[in-house]
């Protein structure tokens, strides 16, 4: 093969190549559309008249969720099966958000954390790497820190709203949050930076819980619930 030819072959791969990578991203583009919408929709749950419409904002999501699994379904006819970290870092960010809305919508539904395999079938998508387009577990775990953020921030809208039994239940939930990644040995540098963030929700949401004790609201509740 001539040196003409070498890289008359050369441009052929890299232009395939662009192909794939644009045709990605024009589907990513979509993804992150729906979880624009989603994000929205559960927004409002931090409104003080958004506590009571919990489970109906919970249902249009999980209506969402099913169009993400069109286009989940869609971006998988992409690309190679067998390449998906070479193209995982157009779609890294916006699995995560998915995680995390998914992670989100299921603490709402029943205070518990949702599974790395609740999430993948949310999604549409595998667990195992082996099958095919799958949650790995960082983004899963990335998604479950993005929705600490969220709860700290719903604790303090939760005090606004009159509702002080959320805070105290969020605190619970993210204290054990918080202790299960201790359990982790987090070398991925932007994951590990993210769990740095974890101290900070825990500690506002310590703030909220010690603010209603001042008050005296925690000992109503706990009086409220001994009755």
């Amino acid at each position: 093969m001539s040196v003409p030819e070498m890289f008359s072959y050369i441009q052929g791969f890299l232009s395939a190549d662009q192909e794939i990578r644009e045709d990605i991203r024009k589907v990513v583009q979509v993804l992150e559309q729906t979880a624009r919408e989603i994000l929205t929709l559960l927004q409002s749950v931090h409104q003080p008249s958004g506590f009571k419409e919990i489970p109906s904002k919970c249902q249009k999501a999980r209506e969402l969720f099913c169009t993400v699994r069109t286009h989940l379904g869609e971006l998988k006819t992409k690309f190679p099966v067998d390449q998906y970290y070479r193209f995982h870092e157009h779609w890294r960010f916006v699995l995560q958000r998915l995680a995390f809305l998914a992670a989100f919508v299921v603490y709402l539904e029943s205070e518990s954390l949702v599974t790395r395999e609740e999430v993948a079938q949310i999604l549409g998508i595998e667990v195992v790497r082996e099958k095919g387009f799958h949650l790995d577990v960082e983004d899963y775990l990335a998604g479950v820190l993005i929705m600490a953020s969220e709860l700290s921030r719903l604790a303090v809208n939760s005090v606004t709203a009159g509702d002080y039994s959320r805070p105290l239940r969020i605190s619970n939930f993210i204290n054990e949050l918080d202790s299960g990644f201790r359990l982790l040995n987090l070398k991925n540098d932007p994951l590990r930076k993210r769990y740095d963030g974890l101290k900070y929700d825990v500690k506002k949401i310590e703030e909220v819980v010690y603010d209603l004790s001042i008050r005296g609201l925690s000992k109503e509740l706990e009086a409220g619930g001994d009755k």
